[in-house]
C-alpha cells in the first residue's frame, strides 16, 4: 500500500494539528504532579495524593459523561467545545492557586472535569481513515512526550522564575493557551474522510442510545475483558505518570530535570515506529491480531525487565525506558487504534470514541483505587516497591486476559471473513 505525496502532506497537516492540540492539553493537566507538596497532609492523607485523586475523579466523571457526549458529538461543535473546555480548566487552576489549602483541592477536581473530553474531541478528527494508524500513533506519542515536557516546564517556572508550587500549574497552563487555539484552528482545516476511507474503515457517525445498546449487547464479553485489562493498565500507567519524580529520585536521578523528557522521547519514538507500521495491514481482522500480539509482548517486557532490574542485571534508566515502552505499546492501541479497527472489522454503526470512553471511564476508576490502596493498604511501601509489585500484577493478569481476548476475536473473525473479502475486492477496483 504505497503512500502518495498527497497522503504524506495530509499526514503532516493532520498529525501536527492533533499532536499540538493534545500536547497543549497536558500543560493544563500534568504540571502540578511534578510539585512534591512535601510535608502537607489532610486527615492523615498525603496532600499530593488527594490532589491527584481529586483531578482523576473529575477526569473519571468526564469520561462517563463522554460516553454519551463524545459518541453523539457533531463535527460542527468540536472546535468550540475544545477551546471552551481548556479555558474552564485554566480558570480552575487559577482558583486552585488563590484558594487556601485544603479547600483548593475542589478546584483540582474542577480542573480534571473538562479535560477528560479533550481526547475524544481530538481523535474524532482522525478516526475512520485508512491513515488512522499513523495519525493515531503520532497523536498518542503526544501524551507520552508531553507529560515529561510540561513537567520540565513546571520545574523550570519554579526554579528559574520563583513561581510557587501552587501557582506553577496555572502559570504553565497560561503559556499554552494561544498555541492551543492555533492548533484547534488547524484541526478544523483537516479534510473529512474520503469515500475510500469510508469503504475501508466504515463511515463514522454520531451514535444514538439504540446504537450504543446494540453494540454493547452484541459484544459484551470482549468489551468486559478488554475494559478489565485496561483498568489495570491505566492504574499502572497513571501511577507511573503521577509519581514520575518520586520514582526517578528513588533510583538516583534527583534534580535531573531532563530525564523526564529524555526517557519519554525515546519511548515515544520506539512506540511510534512499532505501532505505526500497522498502517500497512489492510485486513482489519489481521490488524486486531497483531495488536493482541504486540500488547502481550509489551506486558511481558514490563515483567521481565522489572525482574532483571531487581536482580541488578539491568540499569535503572534502561529499566524505566523498557517499562515505559511496554506500558505504552499496550496503552496506545486502546486509546485509538484497537477500537478503530474493531469498528471497521465488524462494520458497526457508530464511532470509536464510544468504546474508548467506556474503557477510559473504568480505567481511571482503577487509577483512583490504586492510589487509595497505596495510601491506606500499603502505606509502608515505598513508591518504587509499589511500582514493582504493580508491574508483576499487570504482567500476570494482563497476559491471561489478552490471550482470552485473542481467542475470541479469532473465532469472531471467521464469521465476518466474507464481508472482509468483499470489501477488499471493492477496494482493488478503486
Amino acid at each position: 500500500m504505497p503512500v502518495k505525496i498527497s497522503q504524506l502532506l495530509f499526514v503532516l497537516q493532520a498529525s501536527i494539528a492533533a499532536f499540538g492540540a493534545y500536547f497543549c492539553m497536558y500543560a493544563f493537566r500534568k504540571p502540578f504532579s511534578v510539585a512534591t507538596f512535601e510535608g502537607l497532609e489532610v486527615f492523615d492523607i498525603d496532600y499530593k495524593i488527594l490532589l491527584i485523586i481529586a483531578q482523576v475523579m473529575g477526569y473519571v466523571l468526564s469520561k462517563f459523561i463522554g460516553i454519551k457526549v463524545i459518541s453523539e458529538l457533531k463535527s460542527s461543535k468540536r472546535a468550540l467545545y475544545l477551546v471552551l473546555l481548556i479555558l474552564l480548566s485554566e480558570i480552575a487552576l487559577v482558583f486552585f492557586a488563590i484558594t487556601p489549602q485544603p479547600y483548593n483541592i475542589i478546584f483540582m477536581f474542577l480542573n480534571g472535569l473538562p479535560l477528560g473530553m479533550i481526547w475524544g474531541i481530538v481523535f474524532s478528527y482522525l478516526e475512520g481513515r485508512k491513515l488512522t494508524e499513523i495519525l493515531g500513533v503520532i497523536l498518542c506519542a503526544s501524551f507520552i512526550v508531553s507529560s515529561g515536557m510540561v513537567k520540565s516546564v513546571g520545574i523550570f517556572t519554579m526554579d528559574s522564575w520563583g513561581v510557587s508550587q501552587f501557582w506553577m500549574p496555572a502559570v504553565t497552563g497560561a503559556m499554552f493557551i494561544l498555541p492551543l487555539i492555533l492548533f484547534t484552528w488547524s484541526l478544523e482545516k483537516i479534510p473529512p474522510p474520503t469515500k475510500e476511507d469510508k469503504l475501508l474503515r466504515t463511515e463514522r457517525i454520531p451514535m444514538s442510545t439504540k446504537d450504543r445498546k446494540k453494540l454493547l449487547g452484541t459484544f459484551l464479553f470482549p468489551i468486559i475483558a478488554i475494559v478489565l485489562f485496561y483498568t489495570i493498565l491505566s492504574a499502572f500507567r497513571d501511577f507511573r505518570d503521577n509519581f514520575t519524580r518520586e520514582l526517578w529520585d528513588s533510583i538516583g536521578y534527583q534534580g535531573d530535570i531532563y530525564v523526564y523528557t529524555t526517557s519519554e522521547t525515546i519511548i515515544a519514538i520506539i512506540v511510534l515506529l512499532v505501532l505505526g507500521g500497522t498502517f500497512y495491514i489492510k485486513n482489519n481482522a489481521k490488524a486486531l491480531y497483531v495488536y493482541h500480539v504486540l500488547i502481550i509482548l509489551g506486558i511481558l517486557s514490563i515483567g521481565i525487565s522489572t525482574l532483571l532490574f531487581q536482580l541488578e542485571l539491568l540499569g535503572p534508566f534502561l529499566w524505566m525506558v523498557i517499562c515505559g515502552f511496554g506500558l505504552y505499546v499496550c496503552y496506545v492501541p486502546f486509546n485509538c487504534l484497537f477500537f478503530d479497527r474493531f469498528i471497521a472489522m465488524f462494520k458497526l454503526r457508530g464511532n470509536a470514541g464510544f468504546l474508548i470512553y467506556i474503557a477510559d471511564a473504568f480505567g481511571y476508576l482503577g487509577s483512583i483505587t490504586a492510589l487509595l490502596y497505596k495510601n491506606f493498604g500499603q502505606a509502608s511501601l515505598t513508591w518504587l516497591d509499589f511500582f514493582v509489585y504493580g508491574a508483576y500484577m499487570l504482567t500476570i493478569l494482563g497476559v491471561f486476559i489478552m490471550l482470552g481476548s485473542l481467542v475470541y476475536f479469532k473465532k469472531a473473525s471467521s464469521r465476518t471473513q466474507q464481508k472482509i473479502i468483499e470489501t477488499e475486492l471493492q477496494y482493488e477496483k478503486i
